[in-house]
């Protein structure tokens, strides 16, 4: 069990999440939501534009947020200014799909109101309604923020397209500037909704149950003392069973595993009031990258247990250079609890949805990647045998690389992301020497996966027992390859998804 003494020591540097300090603008006027154009087949194509991976026509998106499955349709609720390409005006963003991999923007679905800003949250569908706001109504629960940070709760009868928010808000209040996200769940054990809400800058994860979504009674306080680490903010809990363990996901900022924003995870039980972890050596990192934050899963999806994460990092989020949108989500992970080393592994492939838009499997025989002429984005596949060191090499016309090696005594792959690799000049923080990841496997091989787009390279290996992602800003895509090692190597084309 972990209690308040465990020690944990994690590096990082100072934060640039505005939500550490939110500023309090004015209530705008309210404005009819306005449903973004139609991509056609010349849009969507900046450079740096993902082509696999979503993001908003314009404008400044973070976190996902109320991300619910009802109807045969996946709703992606984001952090969104609708009026800008900065943080600020801090709004639900909607997008849905029928199939995690293609979507669709919709109109903006909550706009900053007489409460504050609408900050992260959850959706339900209230099936037996419970809240009373109608059988299978959608729930959305969001933190509103005006200096103090409280819980507010809005329902949709109509898919989502539109909400009306409870006359009772807030449903949790709060005094200061700490209690944020929440993550909403039924817990048939004790028939009732369990919330986790993160403390911020007080650290740790508050739990509330209610019965009718309206009136919540306090639970219980989960909280490891982090020595060395005041000055860490825990973000986006999420709270999952897998069999008879549960898994607490928090996001810390700054406390990534190398620097900045990361996603941490702990292992245990919880009995509808307390989580209780296992005694590891925490923390657990979900992505061993830079670029995988906020991440929270879809609710109402059954036994799978699907997330997506916000792909950048504050300590260089307002700087990236994208235009007129800033940031994008990952590609969709389904995750699963396995066991490596006698202990318990959180997993994160890609959803199996991506063979959508995959095309045949080729082997890569030359340097040149055979790709089509449009070179949109692709999926790469090692089969890397262990009894060597290897190295992957990354390359375009414009000589700029990004470099992999892989250390088999170790079982260890390193990523290099510097000056060479392409622009980095935006953001002193954004050139990493060198980010480091276990590779989590048995035996003599490993198949490692890179999904290669404008803007990012996510690894991970074939089962995801390791995953790191990473934004990268090449002048053009990386369309060569040199290997060296024990490296069997295939590729295929993924169309764009727009």
């Amino acid at each position: 069990m972990v209690t308040a003494a465990m020690a944990v020591t994690i590096f990082g540097c100072s934060s640039d999440d505005p939500k550490s300090d939110p500023p309090t603008p004015p209530a705008p006027t309210p404005e009819e939501p306005v449903t973004p154009p139609e991509p056609t087949a010349d849009s969507y194509k900046e450079q740096y534009r993902p082509q696999i991976h979503f993001t908003p026509a314009k404008n400044w998106m973070n976190d996902p947020n109320g991300m619910v499955y009802a109807d045969g349709t996946y709703h992606l609720f984001y952090q969104y200014n609708p009026r800008g390409n900065d943080w600020g005006n801090m709004s639900w963003g909607h997008a849905t799909s029928s199939d995690l991999i293609h979507w669709k923007e919709q109109s903006v679905a909550l706009q900053r109101d007489e409460l504050g800003d609408i900050f992260s949250g959850s959706a339900i569908i209230d099936k037996d309604n419970t809240g009373g706001f109608g059988a299978n109504a959608m729930v959305a629960l969001y933190t509103s923020a005006d200096g103090i940070q409280q819980q507010s709760i809005a329902y949709s009868t109509d898919g989502g397209q539109t909400f009306t928010r409870y006359s009772g808000n807030p449903v949790i209040r709060n005094n200061d500037d700490n209690l944020r996200d929440p993550k909403v769940f039924w817990h048939e054990g004790t028939k009732q909704w369990v919330m986790a809400l993160a403390k911020g800058w007080l650290r740790g994860i508050e739990f509330y149950g209610s019965t009718n979504l309206k009136n919540w009674n306090h639970l219980s306080t989960f909280v490891v003392d982090l020595p060395g680490r005041p000055n860490l903010q825990w973000e986006c809990p999420d709270l999952l069973q897998f069999g008879d363990k549960w898994v607490l996901i928090v996001s810390v900022n700054p406390g990534g595993r190398i620097l900045g924003s990361g996603m941490m995870y702990f292992v245990g039980y919880f009995d509808g009031k307390e989580f209780k972890a296992d005694a590891l050596d925490y923390p657990l990192w979900l992505d061993y990258g830079m670029d995988n934050y906020a991440g929270v899963t879809w609710s109402n999806t059954g036994d799978r247990k699907l997330m997506i994460g916000w792909m950048n990092n504050w300590q260089y989020a307002g700087n990236v250079p994208c235009s007129p949108w800033r940031s994008a989500m990952t590609l969709p992970r389904e995750l699963k609890l396995t066991e490596y080393d006698n202990k318990p592994l959180l997993c994160c492939p890609v959803v199996s949805e991506i063979d959508k838009i995959a095309g045949q499997w080729q082997t890569v025989s030359t340097e040149t990647l055979p790709l089509d002429a449009h070179k949109s984005a692709y999926q790469l596949r090692f089969d890397v045998s262990l009894d060597q060191n290897a190295t992957i090499t990354l390359s375009n016309g414009n000589n700029e690389k990004f470099v992999i090696d892989i250390y088999a005594s170790e079982r260890s792959l390193v990523v290099h992301r510097n000056a060479n690799s392409g622009r980095a000049d935006f953001n002193g923080s954004f050139s990493i020497p060198s980010m480091k990841a276990p590779l989590n496997t048995a035996g003599d091989k490993v198949t490692i996966d890179l999904f290669v787009d404008q803007s990012s390279v996510e690894i991970l290996t074939k089962d995801g027992t390791m995953s790191m992602t990473n934004l990268v800003f090449p002048q053009s895509i990386y369309d060569s390859l040199l290997l060296s090692g024990n490296v069997s190597t295939q590729v295929r084309t993924l169309s764009r998804i727009w």
